[in-house]
């Protein structure tokens, strides 16, 4: 973590840019040195049998099934898991949303699960950067225990710090069947605006950069085939409507799309 030495803006604007890029361009090195192709080759085999990519992730992480599932872009056959479906689609109370603890807790896993459109062969990738919360870890071993391969994306220099929040007493990293590296530090904030005040939070942005590069990796191993990859355009534009709801109807009743 940076030290501030001064409090000038432009000064903690250079300092961020630094810590965003430099984790970044770690992250380019590590995808052509081939640390996400393993993860390309779960997410390929799911789509060659017709199944769908089950997109997951609790607080700022969310942030990360959101750019696998539903955006232009991105690939069609995707499912965004969501907390809050144990209240759209579930019987929980709204008032269970409040706070940390659903996040928390190990037993929502088997109502997430229960509820959503899993299918045979479906690809989970769950997104938690300490990667020990309790519905991060339950998803994630009841996917396992179903047959489903998991991808992660966690901090692993944060997770390796804290102690597990599941009752298996296992992190997400322990149980997925890759892992990848989203570079946040402990902590995730990386400079100092003040003596013991952390600001400049970076995983959500090596996270969206990593869901970015696994889309294009698949999108381009598809391609190579001679097949067209399955990809939405913006709906903003012209005839996007129509190019996506030809496509989305092929996994009709697999796929969510919710406001």
């Amino acid at each position: 973590m940076s030290t501030a030495s001064t409090t000038s803006w432009t000064d903690h604007l250079d300092q961020y840019t630094e810590e965003v890029t430099s984790r970044i361009a770690d992250i380019t090195r590590a995808a052509r040195s081939g640390e996400l192709d393993p993860a390309i080759d779960l997410l390929i085999t799911a789509l060659d049998q017709g199944a769908v990519i089950q997109a997951f992730g609790t607080g700022h992480s969310e942030a990360f099934a959101m750019e696998i599932a539903g955006r232009a872009g991105g690939l069609i056959p995707t499912n965004k898991i969501a907390l809050r479906d144990v209240v759209l689609r579930g019987d929980r109370s709204v008032d269970d949303l409040g706070g940390a603890a659903l996040e928390r807790s190990g037993d929502v896993a088997a109502e997430l699960f229960a509820i959503s459109p899993v299918g045979p062969g479906d690809v989970f990738i769950i997104a938690s950067n300490s990667g020990v919360n309790g519905s991060i870890v339950g998803l994630a071993l009841l996917a396992k225990e179903h047959g489903h391969p998991v991808i992660a994306v966690t901090s692993l220099e944060h997770t390796s710090r804290v102690e597990p929040k599941h009752p298996s007493g296992l992190r997400l990293s322990e149980v997925a069947d890759v892992v990848l590296d989203n570079r946040a530090p402990f902590g995730d904030a990386t400079i100092e605006v003040q003596d013991g005040v952390p600001v400049g939070a970076v995983s959500s942005i090596t996270a969206a950069y990593l869901a970015q590069l696994l889309t294009i990796g698949v999108a381009t191993r598809i391609a190579a085939t001679g097949e067209t990859p399955p990809l939405y355009i913006s709906a903003n534009i012209p005839g996007g409507d129509e190019h996506n709801g030809v496509l989305e109807d092929r996994y009709r009743g697999r796929i969510r799309r919710d406001a």
